[in-house]
């Protein structure tokens, strides 16, 4: 794991404004399916979403996907919007400044954390907070070494470790390399991106044993799979979970047949929020009360062969006026 580097030579930074503490907080993640502003970033594949690229990402389509994006995230926790929410394929600062911005967010007090990765595309992870009740302490980018593959490279994970109500706790953001290509090759890089991930968990549990982990992001596999199980070490049941292990409660909602997005009629679980043993425990000031996948009925596709899947952005190249084609996880800790 690389040490741990200050906030600001890292990470960039913007505030909106007011929020409401409860006894209940609600932690989120989501993938917004292609957050990009409209400009040509010259250093990244991000033609496409251009007003002359192919799917013709002109500013009236960027602000209505804005507004989309922010409109799902206050909707969260009874319209107060989660406490903590991590992002995937969210291209810049820029973007978020203008999320932040919107009318549905700009009095919830959130700030942000990007990083800024090597992924051709120039997507990236992010982490939204609310300002009020977290404290941001460190952060860190974990790079995937996918030099194994060529000239492979994705996103980065983003570390950081902060105050939630007077805890100190560590979030993991992670978005791993996709399905598409040859089989074999993507689940080796899947599997690299696992391996980053239990590097830095075991780093930090060597420095820290007792640390309190929130471990989220879009991992392009479902919860049953190897990487979660056997490479995270992450399980099912609270009674088998240790103070230093992942406790998934994703594998039973997806052995339910639940999941956050549809692919070839199959549903997969690829969101996911999971959290050490350690905060399981009632007795606990933070601890795991439930978690759900977010779908309210305006994020949901009515329309014929896409109906009960999420209402995404583009069909083809065309704009819909849709939200992701992901739905949110939101996991719940309890306050004491």
């Amino acid at each position: 794991m690389k040490s741990l580097l200050p906030i600001l030579l890292l990470t960039i930074f913007t505030a909106c404004k007011q929020t409401t503490d409860t006894n209940t907080i609600p932690i989120a993640f989501y993938n917004c399916e292609n957050l990009f502003d409209t400009n040509n970033d010259p250093d990244v594949d991000d033609d496409d979403f251009t007003p002359t690229g192919k799917y013709h990402y002109t500013q009236k389509v960027y602000h209505q996907k804005l507004h989309n994006i922010a409109t799902v995230i206050q909707s969260m926790a009874n319209g107060d919007g989660p406490t903590i929410m991590g992002m995937a394929e969210v291209e810049n600062p820029n973007v978020l400044n203008d999320l932040c911005s919107q009318p549905e967010l700009n009095r919830k007090n959130y700030k942000y954390i990007i990083t800024s990765g090597p992924d051709p595309r120039g997507i990236n992870v992010a982490l939204l907070y609310k300002s009020d009740l977290f404290t941001p302490l460190s952060t860190e980018k974990i790079r995937v070494d996918l030099s194994a593959f060529g000239n492979s490279k994705t996103r980065d994970i983003l570390h950081v470790s902060g105050i939630l109500n007077a805890d100190t706790i560590h979030i993991f953001v992670n978005h791993w390399p996709s399905r598409l290509g040859e089989e074999e090759t993507s689940i080796a890089k899947r599997q690299a991106a696992a391996n980053a991930d239990k590097q830095a968990l075991e780093a930090l549990y060597k420095t820290n044993p007792n640390a309190r982990v929130i471990f989220m992001g879009d991992f392009n596999d479902n919860p049953d799979d190897v990487t979660i199980t056997h490479t995270l070490g992450a399980v099912a049941e609270k009674a088998n979970t240790s103070v230093s292990s992942l406790y998934n409660p994703w594998i039973n909602i997806y052995k339910s047949g639940e999941g956050t997005e549809e692919f070839r009629n199959h549903w997969n679980l690829f969101d996911q929020i999971m959290l050490s043993g350690n905060m399981l425990n009632q007795g606990q000031h933070l601890h795991y009360l439930k978690a759900e996948i977010y779908k309210p009925d305006f994020i949901v596709d009515h329309y014929k062969d896409h109906k009960g899947q999420p209402h995404r952005s583009f069909v083809g190249t065309h704009w819909i006026n849709g939200y992701s084609d992901h739905f949110p996880v939101i996991m719940y800790l309890g306050n004491n």
